[in-house]
């Protein structure tokens, strides 16, 4: 479970990017985070891994405050999340096996575990013909689809996605969805962000609408409203 109480963040400048922001996501739950660019919603993700920290208000991850935990604390909770990024984050020079590798091995994985589970998981986003191809002999959607895959591989209970489709056609858009679709039925949380309508739509779950660092609207089967 994650837990925001009246979280608010002001940057030094004044500008307010969290307004009193309090909802829940609970264990196994599709939630859909939308607004306009500047809405606050990468600084709400950014809160969760404590990559930014409220000015007020205080964030859970189940039981635990994450802006108060000790470096080996939060480093263990990083590991229970795994994160995409609109822009991808590859290393160029690896191929799309050893981009998935790489993560694997940060968190202690074992080489016969990594043998393993990198041909698994690049089959359940469907790149099991691109193991070797290196980054810049994928698409756009092939790429994010080795993010997904880097992301999932250590089985994290949580999948934090920041526009993921904010780079792709709507061909690979919806691709990429319902692969987000197929790991959520696995079990575990989802927390997306767009501002594309027919994510939304096709994802069809909750959806929270942020609006100037607010959240305005929290509907468990929502549609894009703004």
């Amino acid at each position: 479970m994650i837990y925001f109480d009246k979280v608010s963040k002001i940057y030094p400048d004044e500008s307010m990017a969290l307004d009193k922001v309090s909802f829940t996501v609970e264990p196994a739950e599709f939630v859909t985070i939308v607004g306009h660019s500047g809405a606050g919603k990468t600084t709400l993700m950014k809160m969760i891994i404590a990559e930014d920290k409220p000015t007020y208000g205080s964030v859970f991850f189940e039981s635990a405050n994450v802006h108060k935990l000790g470096k080996g604390q939060m480093n263990k909770l990083r590991r229970r999340i795994g994160t995409v990024f609109q822009d991808f984050r590859l290393i160029a020079n690896k191929t799309a096996y050893e981009n998935i590798a790489f993560a694997m091995e940060a968190v202690g994985r074992t080489d016969s575990e990594i043998k393993s589970d990198v041909p698994h998981v690049l089959e359940l986003v469907d790149l099991g013909n691109k193991i070797w191809n290196f980054p810049h002999e994928l698409s756009g959607g092939e790429k994010q689809r080795v993010a997904i895959a880097r992301a999932i591989v250590t089985q994290p209970d949580i999948i934090m996605a920041d526009e993921p489709t904010g780079n792709l056609d709507p061909v690979n858009t919806l691709e990429i969805i319902k692969i987000f679709q197929k790991i959520h039925k696995l079990g575990t949380t989802v927390i997306l962000t767009t501002h594309d309508k027919s994510v939304v739509d096709e994802i069809g779950g909750r959806v929270i609408t942020m609006e100037k660092g607010k959240v305005i609207r929290d509907d468990k089967h929502g549609k894009y409203v703004l």
